[in-house]
């Protein structure tokens, strides 16, 4: 019998080790990528593709149409492709993936949610190597077709990509955000336009567009409806105001900086206008173009992505056609503090690759990721909405030139959405980028919350005053977890629990030794049980 039992015990020591070593297996995660010697194109690779548009047909027939000429170069490469809604439910589609180790291999997505991405072990794939490979890097001589150069992507916008020293990802498109104006109410009420606009200007001219006439419409539109001045990135309000005021945000060491007194003095000024009902956000009245397009509006802050959707004659439009308002719709930079030293922010999609076992594997999707940054792409993609391309070839050929030369002649040469596109050429060296960590996706959210709570509280006749606006920096920071770290571990792993992996290793090795304890105290009682 007692043979018995320590065979038992032996049986159960091994298993324990097994699960043991089982578990040291998967806490390694991916071998590190490298590039391997050559491409085999006679081995068949199926890779996916995780893309996002906005309702856009004309975009999706874009990745079609990119997806069926990149397999006529590689045969070989059957591209999966998957359409997304919004970056958001991109992420957190990632983040789920990455768990089960099935995440896609070609992702649009954002310099923050990558930073996210990374804090597992090799996910995303480093760039660097494979952009100056000679044979098929950016440019490579290997390549099936013209891969632009790493000296012919806008320098500013490659810089966008680079992560603790590192590109995680390429530039794909980018925009900014800009100012949709109903100038014929702003006419109305007895102002000019500026080049520039200041946030005083605009607070003042949505106050003086309250006021109503006897019957109790708007004077300056005739309808009980009228928001003067709708946001709709609350986040990138933020930010931006902090910036144009060089006030604190955050820093590349994931010093976390927002929760100011000049962001409290931002938000009391907020505040001030949404209680007179001058300001309001997309999240608590709705999409500002819908407001615009009826007449509801003067000044719609959007990105310059969503122009199709803005103005009277905009080919996008979401509202009733009898619901529509003719008027001028000029575009201008969002508010500054500074008029001669204007700052956007700059956005837009990049591209990053997910690291698999097979190396091939993650070169075939290298290659398809080359392949969205070719003139043919860049351009017609640019074309759908207010985008610019990253690229110097695409932004010089004569197709785009032509492009932006003849503006109102269809919908795809919508004259609003040109505008926006030719401010965004003409501001690039303007454009800015907040630093990205671990966290830093958290904290863009935190900054657009403190707009949205403000605003909210305003709408319910709550006082919002020092006490209020520092209750909400704690509730900020406590929902989105920035009060969790120390001021520099944003950029590293917080601490916390243990994942569940870990938890299963150290009982395992803890069972291990116990059973190992109680086989030696087995063996030595039979040993003296003998003598």
């Amino acid at each position: 019998m007692k043979h018995l039992h320590e065979k038992f015990l032996l049986l159960l020591l091994f298993l324990l080790i097994s699960v043991f070593l089982s578990g040291c297996h998967g806490q390694k995660g991916l071998p590190e990528f490298t590039i391997p010697e050559g491409f085999d194109n006679s081995k068949n690779y199926e890779i996916t593709f995780w893309a996002k548009n906005d309702t856009n047909k004309t975009q999706t027939e874009v990745y079609k149409n990119a997806i069926r000429d990149f397999e006529k170069f590689y045969p070989n490469i059957k591209v999966n492709l998957r359409l997304y809604t919004d970056y958001g439910r991109i992420y957190n589609d990632v983040i789920t993936n990455i768990s089960t180790g099935t995440t896609p291999n070609v992702c649009i997505t954002y310099p923050d949610h990558i930073a996210t991405y990374n804090t597992g072990i090799n996910i995303v794939v480093p760039l660097d190597e494979l952009i100056d490979n000679p044979d098929y890097g950016l440019g490579g001589n290997s390549l099936q077709f013209k891969s632009p150069s790493r000296s012919e992507i806008i320098p500013e916008f490659l810089d966008e990509c680079r992560l603790d020293g590192s590109f995680y990802a390429l530039p794909f498109m980018r925009s900014t955000e800009v100012l949709y104006i109903n100038a014929d109410m702003v006419h109305a009420l007895g102002y000019e336009i500026p080049d520039v606009l200041t946030w005083d200007y605009v607070w003042e001219v949505s106050e003086k567009a309250l006021e109503k006439k006897d019957d109790g419409t708007y004077a300056v539109n005739s309808q009980k409806v009228l928001i003067p001045f709708i946001y709709k990135s609350t986040d990138n309000m933020l930010i931006s105001i902090l910036k144009q005021l060089d006030a604190p945000y955050s820093d590349d060491d994931g010093n976390i900086y927002i929760f100011n007194d000049t962001t409290k003095d931002i938000l009391l000024s907020v505040a001030g206008h949404a209680k007179t009902g001058a300001f309001s956000t997309f999240k608590i009245s709705g999409y500002p173009a819908n407001f615009l397009d009826a007449g509801q509006c003067l000044f719609a802050a959007d990105s310059t992505a969503g122009a199709t959707w803005m103005g009277s004659e905009a080919p996008l439009s979401d509202i009733a056609e009898e619901n529509r308002v003719s008027f001028e719709t000029v575009v201008r930079p969002i508010p500054q503090y500074d008029i001669s030293n204007p700052k956007m922010i700059s956005q837009g999609p990049s591209i990053c690759i997910f690291n698999k076992e097979d190396s091939g594997e993650v070169l075939a999707s290298w290659l398809f990721a080359q392949y969205l940054l070719t003139d043919d792409v860049q351009i017609a993609y640019s074309s759908t909405e207010g985008y610019v391309p990253v690229t110097e070839s695409a932004r010089s050929s004569k197709e785009y030139t032509d492009y932006l030369s003849h503006p109102g002649t269809d919908s795809m040469h919508y004259s609003v959405k040109l505008d926006a596109t030719k401010l965004l050429l003409d501001n690039t060296e303007n454009t800015f980028v907040t630093p990205v960590f671990n966290g830093s996706a958290s904290l863009r959210t935190a900054a657009g919350a403190l707009i949205e709570d403000v605003t909210k509280a305003t709408l319910r006749n709550t006082k919002v005053d020092d006490a209020f606006i520092e209750k909400t920096f704690e509730n900020v920071r406590s929902l989105y977890k920035l009060d969790s770290v120390s001021p520099k571990a944003m950029k590293k792993e917080a601490p916390g629990p243990l994942p569940k992996a870990s938890v299963i290793l150290l009982s395992s090795l803890a069972a291990i030794w116990t059973l190992l304890i109680i086989l030696f105290v087995i063996r030595i009682k039979r040993s003296s049980s003998r003598n």
